[in-house]
């Protein structure tokens, strides 16, 4: 029976080009949807750019031009990047959407007529001569720490992330005048209303979801979750569906979330299929996968199912959290400002995408903070990629194809050879299904290294002036083996997995066992993967 696969990635913010921190964290995803699309299960997988918020208003001011322009920008531009490198979205979107924005003030409402918004009045930091509410971006003052100049949410000279209340000599970013505190009104959602329910998820997946995703998501709940302010004084977001907050927006930690939602059920109405049943706790035949950064944490282990849970519509609670660790360059936190980052983009102009894909599964932040370099990105494409995948498929075919003129006679398959691959497909799955890639993947090299070592053990260059019907089974065993590495690499390196199959006219791609018959005509044979030469 057909699965029904749910994969959300995490939306990035719509202000700055994606660099490899964003890449290695949201990777698993395409990994995710690829793998089972080749099992032929039903899959939605979704994401869009987070394109409203502070950030975005404030560098609009700075560049002279509007949030709404930034954000566009940046959310091509996440296109292009993405299209680059491979993923396979069913739809990336953004929270512009006019879609997501009707989505999102419907979830509001029944989240309303269900009793968990309430209006509370608090004290915000106003400038009266600019009459307007200021929120923690546009505030500038004091660091209580440091005492050097810092914004009301984050010193950026000692890094201390700081509530505008501690800030001292405050002042208004945008005409310089001292604020004053004035009481605002909010609407703010009852997140302690869902404390035991979101212990019990906890608890129901703790040995299921990453172990950072449990420590975090468990460090949330221990503090004590408090209200949480769903509006926020801004002009840019979505639009508040209640009257007298004609002033406000929606809080984009609460809008964003439900990206995966409103996305969800555009992609699910385009195929005819009914999002409310694909989506209910009911459907036994249902996985759902949030994919994500361990920042993003806290967001989808507790605010995510606590928004589901007061929606009150049955949807599926989060089944796998695959939170990435942090990437470093060279040893080093990244920082646009101290010029230590390397943007996706930057990175596809030095390797090929396949490459990228592979390293940061073979050597990713799955389970704790990692650091990576161009020079070990190079080094693994030419050990791997090259030398050890490039190595099996270059020199079997090449030799069949001075010898005898590409044309591969059909030969005994090892049954060895056949158990192992029947196992493999078995093995590499259930990895991959529970987020674990990095041993999917180090199970495929080892069956790569297990087709060198055959042909090493063979010697076919012998078998052919020997016995050629030796040499025949060998060959044909090999390419056996080449069309199932085809398969089992191709959610990971789609490249390779496409060139191998073309080479030996092999059918798409399915997550089964390759069966092959007959003779075999080479098809314009060249080198899988080229050796890449480090110029530094």
């Amino acid at each position: 029976m057909k699965r029904d696969i749910f994969i959300g990635g995490a939306w990035p913010y719509a202000n700055y080009f994606l660099h490899v921190g964003h890449l290695a964290a949201l990777l698993p995803g395409d990994i995710l949807a690829r793998y089972y699309r080749g099992c032929g299960d039903n899959v939605i997988y979704v994401s869009g750019s987070d394109s409203h918020g502070t950030p975005i208003t404030e560098r609009a001011k700075k560049e002279n031009t509007t949030p709404e322009k930034i954000a566009t920008y940046y959310h091509e531009e996440f296109l292009k990047s993405f299209n680059k490198l491979g993923f396979t979205y069913d739809k990336y979107s953004t929270t512009m959407s006019e879609h997501h924005n009707e989505y999102v003030k419907k979830q509001f409402l029944k989240l309303k007529e269900n009793g968990y918004l309430f209006e509370k009045e608090v004290p915000q930091d106003y400038c009266e001569k600019c009459h307007t509410f200021l929120s923690d971006r546009e505030i500038v003052g004091t660091c209580p720490h440091c005492g050097k100049e810092s914004t009301g949410d984050q010193c950026e000279h000692c890094t201390t992330s700081l509530d505008s209340s501690e800030v001292l000599n405050k002042h208004c970013k945008t005409c310089g005048s001292p604020t004053v505190m004035k009481n605002n009104k909010h609407l703010y959602f009852k997140l302690p209303a869902f404390q035991d329910e979101l212990q019990k998820l906890i608890d129901k997946n703790k040995n299921i979801w990453r172990k950072n995703a449990v420590g975090e998501a468990q460090k949330y709940i221990d503090m004590g979750l408090v209200d949480r302010a769903a509006t926020r004084q801004l002009e840019w977001g979505v639009e508040v569906p209640v009257k007298g907050y004609e002033d406000k927006r929606i809080y984009v930690w609460f809008e964003a979330v439900l990206g995966y939602l409103s996305v969800g059920c555009e992609v699910a109405e385009a195929n005819g299929i009914n999002f409310d049943e694909f989506m209910s706790d009911d459907n036994k035949n249902l996985r759902t996968y949030y994919v994500h950064g361990k920042d993003n944490i806290p967001f989808h282990t507790t605010i995510f199912p606590a928004l589901i849970l007061g929606i009150k519509n049955n949807y599926r609670l989060p089944d796998y959290i695959i939170s990435s660790a942090y990437v470093n360059l060279n040893n080093s936190k990244m920082s646009k400002s101290k010029g230590n980052m390397i943007t996706a983009n930057e990175l596809l102009e030095i390797v090929p995408r396949d490459t990228i894909r592979f390293y940061f599964i073979m050597n990713g932040p799955e389970t704790n903070d990692v650091s990576c370099s161009i020079e070990e990105i190079i080094q693994c494409h030419n050990k791997f990629l090259v030398g050890t995948l490039g190595n099996f498929v270059n020199r079997n075919l090449s030799f069949i194809s001075k010898k005898f003129d590409g044309k591969i006679t059909e030969g005994k398959i090892d049954e060895d050879i056949i158990k192992e691959t029947e196992k493999i497909y078995q093995v590499v799955g259930e990895h991959i299904e529970k987020g674990e890639f990095r041993k999917a993947l180090n199970s495929i090299v080892e069956y790569i290294n297990l087709g060198n070592k055959y042909y090493d053990t063979c010697e076919p260059w012998i078998q052919v002036k020997e016995d050629i019907d030796k040499f025949n089974d060998t060959t044909y065993t090999c390419v056996y083996m080449m069309a199932n590495i085809a398969n089992l690499i191709a959610p990971i390196c789609p490249d390779g997995s496409t060139k191998i199959k073309y080479i030996l006219s092999l059918p798409e791609f399915k997550w089964e066992v390759e069966n092959i018959s007959g003779d075999i005509e080479i098809k314009d044979l060249e080198l899988l993967y080229n050796r890449i030469d480090n110029k530094n």
